[in-house]
């Protein structure tokens, strides 16, 4: 079975208030077109469809012009909420939806019931494991801690179980959004720390034949059989060195995975240039970045005048300033944004401690603030949910 696996569309999201609306249609005439011209037998789409819970309009009308294309091929699509969507918003009419092949899973109830899809070898059964919040889920699934490891746990041991019941042979595909541990993440992704630990162990996932990863923005193998597609667009300066593609994973007779990256098409390069301004505006070198989204950093040691005015003359995409002054590491003058970079909220928080005190957190103060932050998250996620 021939499968093309694709995550974190984001459909609504800009890059730095540049509307990304028509590369996404781009994308999606390129997934079609890749689904027909590769004679795919299922897509599958690994969470964030959307970028926020309540999307605009314009993503909803290109979702649904998806959903239909993907109909009309004939080529039986399965898709899980991520920690962007509203799962019950993203769910409505999955029923009905069924019946057109396009399979919408959303409940967290729901991880044991496959889709389960025929080629010439037999059956092949997709899970659907949507975004799992630890704080929302952890009942359902009867853990007595609430963390991302112990709740995904509790959902793969209902997959296996149903696999264990179904006929010897049967084929089987997980989809999952989640941070896996050693995968690489960029700055466009929502944080989903929770208890001071955000990623699970790929053992987690043992047992099935492939893992069609979502969350992390960089298509990723972890193992052979278990990948992040990445977005297929950028969203941040981080991406800037990102191949975006989707995988087309084949899946044998015996359930051996071979897989192949297809490239998405990017309306322009991303480039993070360093260095004074004058510098920027003069090195030959420079000139191949002249039609790409540019993030400048400017290490002037005093602020140059109309920096993005100067900067757009030559690169006329430049989206994005940085100062960054170069100075003794000792100057007082150091930016505070350069001292917080890198750090965690939880980070932030114990180093504001040990200024104003004299002395960083305890353990037991280290855990009041761990389960203030995660209350935040659980609260803003329950905000989300409601919408």
């Amino acid at each position: 079975m021939r499968i093309l696996h694709t995550s974190d569309w984001h459909l609504g999201r800009s890059f730095h208030r540049v509307s990304m609306l028509d590369a996404q249609a781009a994308f999606v005439g390129h997934l079609v077109a890749t689904a027909r011209e590769r004679a795919v037998d299922a897509v599958v789409v690994s969470g964030d469809v959307y970028d926020r819970a309540v999307p605009p309009l314009a993503a909803v009308e290109l979702f649904d012009d998806a959903l239909h294309r993907l109909a009309g091929l004939g080529v039986p699509t399965v898709m899980i909420s991520g920690n962007h969507d509203s799962a019950r918003r993203l769910g409505v009419g999955s029923g009905l939806l069924d019946r057109a092949g396009v399979h919408l899973r959303t409940d967290p109830a729901g991880c044991g019931t496959p889709v389960v899809l025929e080629d010439a070898h037999g059956p092949v059964a997709f899970y659907g494991l949507p975004y799992l919040e630890p704080a929302l889920v952890r009942a359902e699934f009867g853990v007595e801690k609430a963390g991302h490891e112990a709740v995904l746990g509790a959902a793969m041991d209902r997959v296996r179980a149903d696999l264990a019941g179904r006929p010897a042979g049967t084929r089987s595909i997980v989809l999952a959004h989640a941070f896996v541990t050693g995968g690489e993440p960029s700055d466009s992704e929502r944080d989903i720390t929770v208890g001071g630990v955000a990623a699970v162990p790929r053992g987690v996932f043992t047992g099935v034949d492939y893992v069609a990863l979502g969350h992390l923005h960089g298509a990723q193998t972890l193992t052979e059989r278990v990948r992040y597609s990445g977005s297929p667009l950028p969203y941040s300066f981080s991406e800037a060195a990102h191949r975006k593609s989707m995988w087309l994973v084949d899946l044998d007779a015996a359930g051996t995975v071979t897989a192949e990256r297809v490239d998405c098409p990017v309306p322009r390069p991303l480039a993070r240039l360093r260095g004074t301004l004058d510098d920027l505006l003069a090195d030959p070198g420079l000139a191949r970045y002249e039609d790409a989204w540019v993030e400048a950093t400017l290490t002037d040691p005093v602020r140059p005048a109309d920096p993005m005015a100067r900067l757009t003359t030559r690169f006329p995409h430049a989206l994005s300033l940085v100062f960054a002054p170069e100075r003794d590491p000792g100057d007082p003058d150091v930016s505070y944004a350069r001292r917080l970079a890198g750090r965690s909220d939880q980070q932030v928080a114990e180093d504001f401690v040990a200024h104003v005190r004299g002395a960083g957190p305890d353990d037991r103060e280290q855990r009041v603030l761990r389960d203030a932050f995660d209350a935040v998250r659980a609260d803003e996620t329950l905000r989300e949910v409601a919408l």
